[in-house]
């Protein structure tokens, strides 16, 4: 004759190890995910070299001097890929603005046409403020030098 054996399994035993186990095997899909390489990597190292070949500028920060009477201006172009973000004087004093009343507002003018994407040779110079302007476009065309991309 055979004895019969009975096992007794307690649920808490029972919920215990499907936890972990539930648990195991998430754990084995997140590694799986994670290190499993796709395709999507190459698509966008390709695409990623083409905006490189086709961008204007190296982004970054620029800045050019230009001297104004006694007073030496630094003057800050930032640019990312293929535009123009902003343009300012870095150390604009009051006394120079006293003196030169004409700069600042040129070159909010000139900062507004650059940031709304035109060319900086198609700028149109006001007759008012033409020699101020043009002054102005010379240096950010200096600054514009330094960012071009190096082919």
């Amino acid at each position: 004759m055979s004895k019969t054996k009975i096992v007794v399994l307690q649920m808490k035993e029972l919920v215990y190890t499907g936890i972990f186990v539930g648990l195991g095997i998430l754990l084995i899909i997140l590694l799986i995910v994670m290190f499993y390489p796709s395709g999507d990597e190459d698509s966008a190292q390709e695409v990623g070299s083409q905006a490189a070949e086709t961008s204007t500028y190296t982004p970054g920060i620029y800045n050019s001097q230009m001297q104004l009477g006694d007073t030496t201006l630094n003057l800050e172009v930032v640019v990312d890929e293929n535009q123009i973000k902003s343009v300012a004087f870095v150390n604009l004093d009051e006394s120079v603005t006293t003196m030169y009343p004409l700069v600042k507002p040129s070159l909010e003018y000139l900062e507004e046409e650059l940031v709304a994407g035109k060319p900086i040779g198609e700028i149109a110079v006001n007759e008012k403020s033409k020699y101020t302007q043009a002054m102005l476009i010379d240096g950010i065309k200096n600054a514009l030098k330094k960012a071009e991309v190096k082919k």
